[in-house]
């Protein structure tokens, strides 16, 4: 039997459940509406809500719509010179590892970059990427009469001239900054156009900076902005929508009008697009923050995101860059730096199930990689000959003297081992140089470190360097010597090797023989240069040839691998060079391989040679079937050898000579074998 109260003390509880249930479903709207919202869709003031209902979305509502598999997204990048040059690369690259869409990119660009990137590209040859340039210069006189004091200078303006500048029938495009690295596939920023209304026709994430507050200190005017205003680091452009909506005029009368109380832009084109947004607001759809991250010393991006999933695009929107100040920096330059070293090779990879036109060449290349017999002994070497390097240009600031009718610039290849010897090198050599380097991706970050924290090679801007980055077992000689060559500037080349310090004389030396021999009036001749090498590690250069007969005498020189190849040289006659006070002839030989000075439109190395051995035999053969004359320089150029275990600061490989053929102290790599396929 139940005790007498127990009846009772069920049923008000079951009444009280009763009204909890009851009371759930009548406020679960408010309850729901009063949810915060998840961090990393809508984090800062001005941002959308989730729907317009006020409610912040449930399973009942569709996920955001994706592009079709293969529509072609449409990007646009302003840049300009050398280093924006290899951002731009960087970026690419982080679009491509997440992309699965094709991509159409429209590059407005100086002359400078349009030569580095139009050369990468096509040597690229990425699949289903199509890339169109813009000539900026062009584009200069619409914004040069508005000043800004932003680094980017005019450049930092041309976003505004999209609309007029890119082909007519473009309706949508992305625009991009140079120093924005993706984290997610860029088809979902692609799909962020879904959301436009009729009236938007700018997609841009809120500036997560207080600048346009104009608290920062005191007198700070900044333009005028809705709110936090708009960066516009990332942006979406209904290119359509502006263009009838008479874009350009707008544009340029609220710059007129506002530049009658502020002196100038202090950020360039996003000063105009905000002061523009604040009085036409109903032309911008905000993005959710993730797609433009921004890494500034006084951002307040750490709203966004909340784990790494949640990152979109970094935003390097400080001109301290990788060094600024940021909780969480170290993560994402760790994700950059993966991008910047990234190796390109391995996005040439195809869209399955996107039917495009493949990259010029690349059907009758893969046609002739099939065709070969992996069992065929020379395999190796007939496919590095089908090997398409990337090639990238001037990697490094880069200002060609002024123009000299007898002016010479020495050409030569190197690898990551080789790269002690450059600050020999300019030193001895103060004329132009033209230099290509077979590096990966992660060598050509080390590289560009090794250059900026040397004294001496950092204040050399006549000096080009040009990366090809390696791709295969074996070392392309041949081809390196002819990116080199191909870019050299001057009237006159002197074909050299990396191992070789010339005479420090020898510059000039260079320069008024040929002016004495008259090489430039039509007359066919190569200009030799002796070679001698040391084998001592520490060796005091002679400056003068009466210096250099002291050493050969004292058996500190020799002549060029005198004693394992002396034909390799013969001919030069070191006897009667000895002697001589004036340049003479001299009779070709086989195997003669000088280091010779000659026109730079010389015929080009052979490139089916790979590996080490009669490389250049074959390349002076040529120049004596065509009637060279070469009489040899009364100046030298010297090998010297490597002390062991000496490499540049962090190489990871790439050895110019194979294990076995490596210099020892006291010794020299006997000739290889000729590869020639």
């Amino acid at each position: 039997m139940l005790p007498r109260g127990r009846p009772r003390a069920l049923g008000a509880a079951a009444l009280l459940l009763l009204l909890l249930v009851i009371g759930f479903f009548l406020f679960r709207g408010d309850l729901d509406y009063e949810r915060p919202r998840p961090r990393g869709t809508a984090a800062f003031d001005g941002d959308p809500p989730a729907d317009p209902g006020g409610h912040n979305g449930s399973d009942c509502i569709p996920p955001r719509p994706r592009p079709p598999k293969c529509e072609l997204l449409q990007v646009a990048i302003v840049c300009a010179g050398h280093n924006s040059s290899r951002d731009v690369i960087t970026l690419v690259k982080s679009m491509l590892f997440y992309r699965k869409n094709p991509l159409h990119l429209h590059l407005v660009t100086d002359a400078v970059a349009r030569n580095i990137l139009e050369t990468l590209f096509h040597m690229w040859m990425v699949p289903a990427v199509q890339i169109s340039f813009y000539n900026a210069d062009e584009l200069k006189p619409q914004v040069s009469w508005i000043p800004n004091k932003h680094y980017s200078g005019l450049y930092g303006l041309m976003k505004l001239v999209l609309p007029s500048a890119l082909p007519p029938d473009l309706a949508r495009v992305i625009v991009l900054d140079t120093d924005v690295t993706f984290a997610s596939n860029i088809a979902e920023l692609w799909a962020l156009f879904a959301h436009f209304s009729d009236k938007q026709v700018i997609g841009l994430v809120e500036n997560q900076s207080d600048w346009y507050l104009g608290n920062l200190w005191r007198n700070h005017r900044p333009w005028p902005a809705l709110g936090r205003g708009f960066n516009t680091g990332v942006i979406l452009l209904r290119l359509d929508r502006l263009r009838q909506a008479g874009w350009e005029q707008m544009w340029k009368l609220t710059a007129t009008r506002e530049l009658l109380t502020l002196p100038a832009t202090s950020l360039a084109d996003q000063d105009i697009f905000n002061a523009i947004i604040k009085e036409h607001p109903w032309l911008v759809q905000p993005l959710p923050c993730v797609w433009n991250v921004q890494l500034s010393d006084h951002t307040l991006a750490e709203r966004c995101y909340s784990e790494a999933s949640d990152l979109k695009v970094i935003h390097w929107n400080s001109p301290k860059k990788l060094r600024v100040k940021n909780k969480h920096v170290e993560s994402f330059r760790n994700l950059y730096l993966t991008f910047l070293e990234y190796d390109g090779n391995l996005l040439r990879r195809e869209l399955f199930g996107c039917p495009r036109p493949p990259p010029p060449g690349a059907e009758q290349l893969q046609r002739a990689l099939a065709q070969l017999d992996e069992e065929d002994a020379c395999f190796e070497f007939r496919r590095q000959q089908l090997t398409v390097h990337r090639v990238h240009i001037t990697f490094l600031p880069h200002k060609p003297p002024p123009p000299q009718p007898h002016d010479v610039t020495l050409v030569a290849q190197l690898s990551m081992d080789r790269m002690q010897m450059l600050e020999a090198l300019c030193r001895h050599w103060p004329g132009p140089m033209s230099l290509a380097l077979y590096l990966t991706d992660a060598e050509a970050q080390q590289f560009l470190r090794f250059v900026e924290t040397s004294v001496v090679l950092s204040a050399r801007q006549d000096v080009a360097y040009h990366v090809v980055y390696r791709e295969g077992p074996l070392y392309p000689i041949n081809q390196l010597r002819n990116v080199a060559l191909a870019q050299a500037l001057t009237p006159y080349v002197f074909l050299s090797d990396i191992d070789f310090l010339p005479a420090y004389s020898l510059y000039d030396y260079l320069r008024a023989s040929i002016q004495q021999l008259e090489l430039g009036s039509g007359r066919k001749a190569a200009l030799v240069v002796p070679a001698f090498e040391t084998l001592h590690y520490r060796f005091s250069f002679p400056s003068s040839k009466a210096e250099l007969l002291a050493l050969l005498d004292a058996g500190s020189l020799h002549t060029f691998r005198y004693h394992e190849w002396p034909r390799g040289h013969a001919p030069t006659d070191y006897a009667r060079w000895r002697e001589a006070q004036a340049p003479y002839h001299v009779q070709w030989a086989a195997d003669y391989e000088p280091y010779v000075v000659v026109p730079r439109d010389c015929p080009r190395y052979d490139p089916r040679f790979a590996g080490f051995g009669w490389n250049k035999v074959a390349h002076v053969m040529e120049l004596d079937a065509q009637s060279c004359h070469l009489p040899p320089a009364q100046a030298a150029t010297v090998r010297v050898p490597h002390p062991p275990g000496i490499r540049a600061a962090g190489a990871a490989g790439g050895l110019r000579h194979p294990p076995a053929a490596r210099p020892k102290p006291g010794h020299l790599p006997l000739p290889l074998q000729p590869h020639l396929s």
